[in-house]
């Protein structure tokens, strides 16, 4: 089989890999169907990572089942399911207390798209091994594009988690968004059709605010801190002073989420922070406890996230288009 593999600044190339075979009954065999880069890809590939190359890249896809080890009984072969990000049996203390991207029956962090915790490969590979197939799988939804869902192993999922059960708590927040890919689109649409009452986002490129606008989302290209201006502030820049910004912005006992890989240092207004009594969260996402609220939020027709995809491409396209700056691409393997 083919394997993308990242080899250098803006360079991918397919590389041969064996084909994955079962190693236990608690297995499964996908193939990827429509997969999409995360917005942490888009910075690995700009040279920004700490890993270096080569690996294997891939972290978000809808996948085809193909093969399942005996004790498989969640899926089966020809189901559509959406494969998370990170390696989690489902068993152990920190799986069961919803904590799977600390899971302790791998090694910490084991993931897909980055040798982190083992090598387990890249989900823009024409197969992939799925370790702990019950517990790991989401089957997808009758009714739901796999292309328009793509991004529900990580960036969809995570926009769900950072902005809904806030919601639930302060109905009628106002939301800050302060963003530079998709992540923060998927906020603004999840934000809107939850109930925030207000929604602005703040991105320097013209394309995202225009999208951020169909949501319903205020827009800015720029911003200077509002004191005490929102409820809810979600960074996804990777920039600290972005960061900085937002936190600056929080109402009094208000929620920061930073989503950003944050690769560069920076300075963070502490003080400001403990004066407000500003909560900040800067973690990598238990992605897979969110999925299934996802995707029946996507289900129900309240939101779009297909409207965040900014092209459709072929699956062999992957090395030659992966690197150009897209927002969302989405590349699709035809089946059969």
């Amino acid at each position: 089989m083919r394997e993308l593999t990242y080899v250098a600044r803006r360079t991918v190339e397919w590389r041969e890999a064996p084909d994955p075979k079962l190693r236990s009954d608690q297995e499964a065999i996908v193939a990827p169907v429509a997969a999409t880069s995360c917005d942490v890809d888009s910075a690995i590939l700009a040279g920004h990572g700490f890993i270096d190359p080569p690996f294997a890249l891939g972290h978000e896809c809808v996948a085809r089942v193909v093969e399942t080890g005996d004790d498989v009984t969640a899926v089966a072969p020809g189901d559509l399911v959406v494969v998370p990000w990170s390696i989690n049996c489902g068993a152990c203390d920190h799986c069961r207390s919803g904590l799977t991207a600390h899971c302790t029956a791998v090694p910490h962090m084991a993931m897909y798209g980055a040798p982190i915790g083992g090598s387990w490969g890249g989900l823009f590979s024409d197969l992939v091994r799925v370790p702990y197939a019950d517990a790991m799988l989401v089957p997808l939804p009758a009714g739901l594009d796999p292309v328009a869902m793509a991004s529900a192993s990580d960036n969809w999922s995570l926009s769900w988690r950072l902005v809904a059960p806030h919601l639930k708590a302060r109905p009628r927040a106002r939301v800050l968004v302060v963003a530079r890919g998709s992540i923060g689109l998927y906020v603004c649409d999840i934000a809107r059709a939850l109930g925030a009452s207000d929604v602005l986002y703040v991105d320097p490129d013209p394309r995202h605010r225009e999208i951020a606008r169909g949501y319903g989302a205020a827009t800015a290209e720029t911003l200077e801190p509002v004191r005490h201006g929102f409820d809810i502030a979600v960074e996804a820049t990777g920039r600290v002073d972005q960061l900085a910004l937002a936190v600056r912005s929080v109402a009094p006992e208000g929620i920061c989420e930073s989503a950003g890989n944050h690769f560069r240092p920076g300075e963070l207004p502490l003080l400001d922070m403990y004066l407000t009594g500003v909560t900040l969260r800067v973690a990598r996402d238990n992605v897979r406890n969110h999925i299934p609220d996802a995707l029946e939020l996507a289900r129900s027709g309240q939101v779009d996230p297909a409207r965040v995809v900014s092209h459709v491409l072929d699956w062999d396209q992957l090395p030659d288009a992966l690197p150009e700056k897209h927002l969302k691409p989405v590349f699709v393997r035809a089946e059969g």
